[in-house]
């Protein structure tokens, strides 16, 4: 009889290592290279308005605008991390509840910011965000973590990066005239 077979010997327990699902190698690009430039471009845009190389913000200075901007700036960021980071652990779960309240938070502030006294097609994205944080939540609960993954990678990208990607090329919008502005 080995040690290992007697009821009273036990092995010493190693830590289960955390699920370790990942993205695809076509969507860990396009999350990639969509976190590095707007990542990039985020930066640039703070930092022209910072060094006081844009003049006339202050007509942007509205609380819903600031709330969305505040809510929305760390999502961009912290959602390519958590994407392409190891998935499952204490860690990838509180930080991905915080990353689904940020957009809640941009969504909901977005309803309060309207040009020209009305929505614009931009606002489509809020309901499609609300719908998309209610499909992650029930996949992870599911346990479906393929679903899940997929409702993910689909909200980082077309809720989160399309609406950013107009931010900065519709004029007039507060991340265009920071950058090009």
């Amino acid at each position: 009889m080995t040690a290992l077979t007697l009821p009273f010997i036990t092995r010493p327990r190693t830590p289960k290592p955390a699920a370790g699902f990942d993205i695809g190698p076509v969507a860990r690009t396009a999350v990639s290279l969509a976190c590095f430039t707007m990542s990039f471009a985020v930066v640039v845009a703070l930092g022209k308005a910072a060094l006081g190389m844009v003049e006339d913000l202050h007509h942007y200075a509205k609380l819903p605008i600031i709330i969305h901007v505040a809510a929305v700036l760390p999502t961009i960021p912290l959602g390519g991390w958590l994407l392409l980071a190891k998935k499952g652990t204490a860690l990838h779960k509180r930080l991905g509840k915080v990353w689904l309240v940020l957009m809640l938070i941009t969504a909901t502030s977005a309803i309060f910011i309207q040009s020209s006294g009305g929505f614009s097609w931009i606002h489509l994205f809020v309901p499609m965000t609300f719908h998309a944080a209610w499909k992650v939540v029930a996949t992870a609960r599911r346990g479906d973590i393929q679903a899940h993954k997929r409702h993910l990678v689909f909200t980082y990208l077309t809720a989160l990066m399309l609406p950013g990607i107009a931010a900065f090329m519709i004029p007039g919008r507060l991340m265009n005239v920071m950058l090009l502005g």
